[in-house]
C-alpha cells in the first residue's frame, strides 16, 4: 500500500535497517543517563544543526510530541497571555488548549486565502482596523502562528515572516509539524519552533522536536516556571549536558539520528519540496478536474495539498485508491468531507506520486 496520508505518513525505507542496527548496537538496553546514550543524543543534536541549518545558539529538546509544546509554551513562557492567528484546526486546537491555561489567551480566524499579514495589519479598506492591529502586534507577549496548517493545506512564506517579526518584540512560537525537514526555515523569524517526527522527517510517530532561540530561554527564566516535569528550564539543564528530561523515545532518538545522517541538507530537500508542489497544483488545475481547496497560490502549501469536491465525488475517489492501492489522506475539522488531502514529503519517491497522477487522472 502507498499512503499519502499527511501524518502518520511514509516512513523512509531505510529506517527498517535502522531498526535492527539499534537492536545489534545495544542502544535500546542502555540507561539514558550513560555515556552511550548520551553520545547518541549529542550527535542527534549536532547533525540537526548541521543538516537542518539551524543556528548554533539555538538549542534543541526532543519532547513527546508537538502538542506537548503548546502546554510548555503557556506554562514555561506565557507570564500574562499569548495571542494565537489561525486559519485552521490545529491552530484553533492549539488556542483553545492554551487558553485553559492561560484564560486571558486570545485567538483571531482568518481566511485560508489571506496572507497573514494582511490579516495582521494592512486590510487598506479599514485604516483604523489596519492600525488597530499594528498597535495591537506591537504589544503582543507571545504571538502563536501555524506555519503549515495541516487540515487545509496552507503555509506562511519567510517574508510573511519577516514583515511581522520587523514590527513587534513578541516571542514568536511556530508549530511546523508539517513542514519542519521539508521546508527551509529562516530560523531568525521564529523563537520557538516545534514539529514532530512523523510527517517530514519520515520516521515513526512518538517524538516531537522544540527548538528554541536565545530570546525564549531568556524569557523562560523570567517566568521562572519550576513546578512541572516539562518545565523549559528543567528541559534545559538536561540537554545542556545531553541529557533528556524524562525517560526518552530512545529508539526514537537512534532513529533520528540515522535519518539525519542520510538525508541531504535542508536546502536541497527544500528545492525539491517546491518544485513537487508547484508540480502538484499545475496538474491538478490542468491535468485534472480535481481543485485545489486553496485558491491563493502566496498561501499554498509545499508540503500538503488539499484537493477538494463534492461530498459524493470525495468518497468515491478515496475508496477507488483504496482499492488501487493507495492511501490518500481524509479531510479534517470542516473540510473533513469535501477534501482529501496529499501530502508531500520527502520519503515519498517520486514513482510514487506518479502512481498517484496516473490514478487521479483516470
Amino acid at each position: 500500500m502507498i499512503t499519502f496520508y499527511p501524518g502518520p505518513s511514509k516512513i523512509y525505507p531505510q529506517v527498517e535497517g535502522y531498526l535492527q542496527d539499534a537492536y545489534r548496537s545495544g542502544i535500546l538496553s542502555m540507561n539514558h543517563r550513560s555515556q552511550g546514550f548520551m553520545d547518541v543524543l549529542k550527535e542527534t543534536m549536532r547533525l540537526m544543526h548541521a543538516k537542518l541549518n539551524i543556528p548554533d545558539d539555538y538549542s534543541i529538546y526532543l519532547v513527546s510530541s508537538a502538542t506537548e509544546v503548546w502546554e510548555i509554551i503557556a506554562q514555561s513562557l506565557t507570564i500574562q497571555d499569548s495571542a494565537h492567528h489561525y486559519n485552521g484546526a490545529f491552530g484553533k486546537k492549539w488556542f483553545s488548549y492554551a487558553s485553559h491555561i492561560v484564560p486571558q489567551t486570545s485567538g483571531s480566524l482568518f481566511p485560508i486565502d489571506q496572507t497573514l499579514p494582511y490579516h495582521l495589519f494592512e486590510h487598506e479598506n479599514d485604516t483604523a482596523r489596519a492600525e488597530f492591529n499594528r498597535e495591537r502586534l506591537r504589544t503582543y507577549e507571545v504571538l502563536c502562528l501555524t506555519h503549515s496548517e495541516t487540515s487545509n493545506g496552507t503555509q506562511i512564506r519567510m517574508k510573511e515572516l519577516a514583515q511581522i517579526r520587523s514590527m513587534t518584540d513578541a516571542l514568536i512560537a511556530i508549530d511546523a509539524t508539517s513542514s519542519l525537514g521539508g521546508v527551509v526555515f529562516d530560523w531568525t523569524l521564529g523563537d520557538v519552533w516545534f514539529a514532530s517526527v512523523q510527517k517530514c522527517l519520515g520516521l515513526p510517530a512518538g517524538m516531537g522536536i522544540m527548538v528554541c532561540s536565545p530570546k525564549a530561554l531568556e524569557k523562560a527564566r523570567k517566568v521562572n516556571d519550576v513546578l512541572r516535569y516539562n518545565s523549559l528550564l528543567f528541559m534545559h539543564e538536561n540537554f545542556d549536558k545531553y541529557q533528556t528530561h524524562y525517560t526518552p523515545n530512545t529508539l526514537g532518538v537512534y532513529l533520528l539520528m540515522r535519518v539525519m545522517e542520510q538525508v541531504e541538507n535542508i536546502q536541497e530537500v527544500g528545492v525539491r519540496s517546491e518544485k513537487r508542489a508547484k508540480s502538484w497544483y499545475s496538474f491538478l488545475e490542468n491535468e485534472t478536474n480535481w481543485q485545489s481547496l486553496v485558491q491563493n497560490q502566496a498561501t499554498r502549501s509545499d508540503t500538503v495539498i488539499a484537493v477538494k469536491c463534492d461530498l459524493e465525488s470525495i468518497a468515491e475517489v478515496k475508496k477507488a485508491a483504496f482499492k488501487a492501492g493507495i492511501t490518500l489522506g481524509n479531510g479534517y475539522g470542516e473540510w473533513k468531507n469535501t477534501t482529501f488531502r496529499i501530502a508531500n514529503f520527502p520519503a515519498i519517491e517520486d514513482w510514487e506520486i506518479e502512481k498517484l497522477k496516473d490514478f487521479l487522472r483516470s
